[in-house]
């Protein structure tokens, strides 16, 4: 049976955790694959390959975090969602950064009050993750 946690936070849409996932698209939209792949491949607004491999992109890629060349053949866009929402609400020692929170979490005075990403940006984030299903991203 899963478990519905109601998360809200000022000025950001309200979250409803179910299980392992956030089922419902943060804006009620299904976000693009190519503004995805731009802010998830840029180190200075996804910041994603700070962490991660198997993105693409020319950034140098770090690895503190797995490889998400075959995320979208691993989880499923409400799990992926609920990882950059706050992934700490699964994992509560977890280095990733919540991307849509405001509240609780360490940052530079220019991201107090406001989410690292928009709600339409993670949802197009997520429409470029899903998209990586083979071991290796798309060139």
């Amino acid at each position: 049976m899963a478990v519905l946690v109601a998360l809200t936070q000022t000025a950001l849409a309200p979250v409803s955790i179910v299980g392992d996932a956030i089922p419902l698209p943060l804006d009620g939209r299904t976000g693009e694959p190519e503004r995805g792949r731009a802010i998830a491949t840029d180190t200075r607004k996804g910041l994603c390959p700070l962490c991660h491999t198997g993105l693409g992109g020319s950034a140098p890629a770090g690895d503190l975090g797995p490889d998400l060349s075959a995320i979208g053949a691993r989880l499923s866009p409400g799990q992926l969602r609920l990882r950059i929402v706050d992934g700490r609400a699964l994992n509560p020692t977890s280095l990733m950064p919540s991307y849509y929170r405001t509240d609780g979490t360490r940052v530079a005075s220019a991201w107090r009050d406001r989410p690292v990403l928009e709600a339409g940006e993670i949802e197009d984030v997520i429409a470029y993750l899903v998209t990586l299903k083979e071991g290796r991203a798309t060139p």
